[in-house]
């Protein structure tokens, strides 16, 4: 499953007892900077990746600065 937010999506499977979530930001739907999150449930692991995408923007941001 895929939902965009901003600049980036966000993706999420299920695997074995947990959801797996990353995000991508150039459309290829692999995971930027190769991080894969987790969480119990679909819900908790697309929130870990969106809360991680909105650090990892603000810190590309400040790095260009």
């Amino acid at each position: 499953m895929a939902t965009k937010e901003g600049s980036y999506q966000i993706h999420s499977e299920a695997r074995g007892p947990h959801w797996t979530a990353w995000i991508s930001r150039d459309g290829s739907g692999k995971p930027d900077r190769s991080v894969v999150l987790v969480g119990e449930t679909q819900e908790v692991a697309e929130a870990n990746a969106r809360r991680w995408a909105e650090r990892a923007g603000t810190n590309a941001e400040k790095a260009q600065v």
